[in-house]
């Protein structure tokens, strides 16, 4: 990408290397800080770029999120909008599982017992996809999974500039049932939710109605629940996102780079008003009379 290698160039000599010093450094992760800004005291409103500034595809955008907010589902729809690449690392890790390597099986592992991946190997696998965008000529992205810890959001600073990063927020009870209700065909590789979400408003807090994403007819049949996709966990996802990667929404909100969303449903409730958030509503009604 030539933002990134522009970035290289003048800050440091590659992604890998970076991650190696950031990595590798036995300091507490306080002043492990590859170029961060001190934290502050106060919180800095996000700036959200208006629809001009995306005619360069220069848009360089991270979606956070708990497992099973659906990262995945708005980040590939603001990618092929936007037509900058979604970059998800929980893609790239099942791509890595698919191969047979000794890697594969010790994320094996790692995985079905819901434990995060190391910092190293994420670095590893996303300085990869990067070279591989720069070098196809991939102008911005969208990441989706990265960072999930501060150590990593302080080396991604290091290496580029971050213009925004939407943090998706769900009630817990109704990410456990999506994440439950997640299925995946094994003839198209389609993903698909079974789960029906319908909460009633209480105690202040509104309702929230989700319907399932069901697939056609032919894909029935030939439905996959992925095997770390079960009770015990998923909570353990959570508790772990809540534990190690909260800190990266304070990290980036003191920026002045966080915009909070709340879906307050599933797709056709929440995909005009994430359009809204980030002054997109009327780009995507523009955008074919402009192509």
């Amino acid at each position: 990408m030539a933002a990134i290698t522009r970035h290289l160039a003048n800050r440091t000599p590659s992604i890998s290397s970076l991650a190696r010093r950031c990595l590798s450094s036995t300091l507490p992760s306080e002043t492990n800080n590859c170029h961060a800004p001190p934290y502050s005291s106060f919180n800095l409103k996000p700036r959200v770029p208006p629809p001009e500034d995306l005619k360069d595809k220069h848009v360089q955008w991270v979606f956070l999120g708990c497992p099973g907010v659906g990262k995945g589902t708005y980040a590939s729809r603001l990618s092929n909008l936007i037509g900058v690449p979604h970059i998800a690392t929980g893609d790239l890790l099942r791509e890595q599982l698919a191969s047979s390597t000794s890697l594969s099986s010790q994320l094996s592992e790692t995985v079905k017992q819901g434990q995060l991946v190391s910092d190293e190997v994420i670095i590893s696998l996303l300085s990869k996809r990067l070279a591989g965008g720069e070098a196809k000529g991939e102008s911005g992205f969208i990441l989706d999974g990265f960072p999930r810890t501060v150590k990593q959001a302080e080396i991604l600073e290091g290496v580029t500039e971050i213009d925004l990063v939407i943090n998706l927020k769900l009630r817990e009870d109704v990410l456990l049932e999506k994440c439950l209700g997640r299925r995946i065909c094994s003839q198209c590789g389609g993903n698909f939710n079974i789960a029906s979400v319908n909460i009633n408003a209480e105690n202040g807090s509104p309702g929230i109605i989700m319907a399932p994403l069901l697939p056609p007819a032919d894909c029935m049949s030939k439905l996959t629940t992925r095997s770390d996709d079960t009770e015990v966990v998923v909570k353990e996802r959570l508790r772990i996102y809540n534990e190690m990667s909260r800190p990266v929404e304070e990290f980036y909100r003191i920026r002045g780079k966080l915009l909070e969303f709340d879906l307050p449903g599933g797709i056709p409730e929440s995909w005009p008003k994430l359009l809204q958030a980030l002054n997109l509503d009327d780009y995507e009604d523009k955008r074919p009379a402009t192509v």
